[in-house]
């Protein structure tokens, strides 16, 4: 499966180029809601690879890009 291409952005262009989102970053004692989970803690951090959370009845680790997960 290849990548979709990128616009280039050419610096004589009267547009501003697109602005690239920030990856989420999550910190121990977060308190986040997941789609499919619902409301958790961040209980553990693995650099920008996954982290714990402990949603009450079990804990799970969630990967990066963090896409189902957000901060409250």
């Amino acid at each position: 499966m290849k990548k979709p291409i990128a616009p280039r952005h050419l610096p004589t262009s009267p547009f501003k180029p697109a602005a690239v989102p920030l990856p989420k970053q999550f910190a121990l004692g977060d308190r986040v809601t997941h789609d499919e989970f619902g409301l958790g803690r961040v209980v553990g951090v693995e650099d920008e690879v996954a982290v714990l959370v402990d949603f009450g009845p079990h804990q799970e680790r969630i990967m990066s890009p963090y896409a189902r997960m957000t901060r409250l």
